[in-house]
């Protein structure tokens, strides 16, 4: 059994020799029966005991009648002292019985007991079917503290009959939620939330791995994050892929609400690099991802070449590295820039073209007796006069979900249209 240090300093000074005295029971305190251990209890709140302390006190106790709350694997502790085997009926009401009485007698102050100990506490009272009373005041009790869980203890499974998915997303979603709506004082700092949203984005990462997953739950516990909360879109965009890998039967409409949920700007160099790869990510996610590290290298070079401008040449010789570049360093610069817009400028005709021909289709099914070998240079026509525009500058750098119509290709059918109908009247 574990030895419980109960440091002299956190106690007041008046407190401090009265509580030394009785230190010695603590441990005798484990082998009290369940009444026994709250009335001691509640003659050590009344003296004035440190919150904490009390909740060092519980959780030992705990730990040592419900090896399940220890997370020690090596603990064997029984609760059986006497020997005698128990029905499986038997065991499961005393451990709800168990459960049910350490949250009754659990400090009320935040912070008096761990945060790993409430999540495992919450994990076996959802196992033995805990009142929903106490269950939920076990997890607002988690929420207020949950910047200080760790993922293994977050990662609860499922034990209800009617979830499909392993482990209980639903709720991580409660959690996260009270957890945002607390209050400011509460929560302390907005490095609570930061800690929480990288938590849920390993969580997510973790959960799309189950195939049973749905796409609305996980874009629930996603978008349950407030926007400003994530200083990097790395572990969401990580997630995301997950769950693309794992389901591939996802529809191209369902591909791009999960990439909506993506900030380009908050991608790192790798994962922008990964994400311009990645065959599993529609072809305008991966467009608007060229487009923003694009922007970025123009900004980089421009802020670069005013700042070095306004140093002197004896600046950059004491600063090589910190005032200007070199010239193998911009040549590089360039050649990447030169690159990037090669690869939108490929993938923009490649779009363009697959509009002409779903046009192309559509208008053929629509009115067949057209002659349509007019048509069949309209995407490279289309594609032509996107490089030209391109190059001049005309297009913008952001890519819109709109749909393009060839108004070129209609006004030469209706002008060929025109002319036949007038030399028939003429004639």
């Amino acid at each position: 059994m574990k030895n419980v240090t109960l440091p002299e300093s956190r106690l007041s000074p008046s407190k401090s020799a009265h509580f030394d005295a009785q230190l010695c029971w603590v441990e005798d305190a484990c082998t009290l029966d369940m009444d026994y251990f709250v009335k001691t209890l509640s003659s050590i709140k009344a003296k004035g005991v440190r919150p904490d302390l009390v909740g060092s006190i519980i959780t030992h106790y705990a730990s040592k009648w419900l090896p399940d709350l220890s997370g020690d694997a090596a603990d064997t502790s029984v609760t059986n002292s006497g020997g005698s085997p128990e029905s499986a009926m038997a065991s499961w009401m005393k451990k709800r019985f168990f459960i049910e009485t350490m949250v009754g007698i659990l400090p009320p102050e935040k912070n008096s007991v761990p945060c790993n100990f409430l999540l495992r506490l919450l994990r076996a009272a959802n196992k033995v079917g805990v009142d929903l009373t106490y269950r939920t005041e076990l997890e607002q009790r988690v929420s207020r503290q949950l910047d200080e869980a760790s993922l293994v203890e977050l990662m609860i499974p499922c034990f209800g009959h009617t979830c499909a998915t392993l482990l209980d997303v639903e709720l991580v979603l409660r959690l996260v939620k009270w957890f945002v709506n607390l209050d400011e004082g509460i929560r302390s700092s907005g490095a609570g939330m930061v800690k929480v949203a990288k938590l849920v984005d390993c969580y997510l990462a973790e959960a799309a791995v189950d195939a049973n997953l749905s796409l609305p739950e996980f874009v629930r516990l996603a978008g349950a994050i407030p926007v400003h909360a994530r200083a990097s879109d790395d572990g969401l965009y990580r997630a995301i892929d997950t769950y693309l890998k794992a389901h591939p039967g996802v529809s191209k409409q369902e591909r791009k609400t999960l990439c909506r949920l993506i900030d380009s700007r908050k991608l790192s160099s790798d994962a922008s690099l990964h994400a311009a790869q990645n065959e599993r990510l529609p072809v305008r996610s991966v467009i608007q991802v060229l487009l923003t590290e694009q922007n970025k290298l123009n900004h980089h070079l421009d802020w670069s070449g005013s700042f070095s401008a306004t140093k002197s040449p004896n600046l950059c010789l004491d600063h090589p590295t910190g005032w200007c570049h070199s010239e193998r360093e911009m040549t590089s610069q360039k050649l990447e820039i030169r690159k990037l817009k090669d690869d939108v400028l490929r993938l923009q005709s490649q779009c363009f073209s697959l509009q002409g021909q779903m046009e192309r289709l559509v208008l053929e099914k629509r009115k067949g007796f057209f002659s349509w070998k007019k048509l069949g240079l309209m995407p490279s026509l289309k594609s032509a006069g996107v490089a030209n525009k391109i190059e001049k500058g005309e297009i913008k750098s952001e890519i819109g979900y709109g749909r393009q119509t060839p108004i070129d290709t209609k006004g030469k059918l209706v002008r060929g249209r025109t002319s036949t109908r007038w030399r028939k009247s003429i004639s």
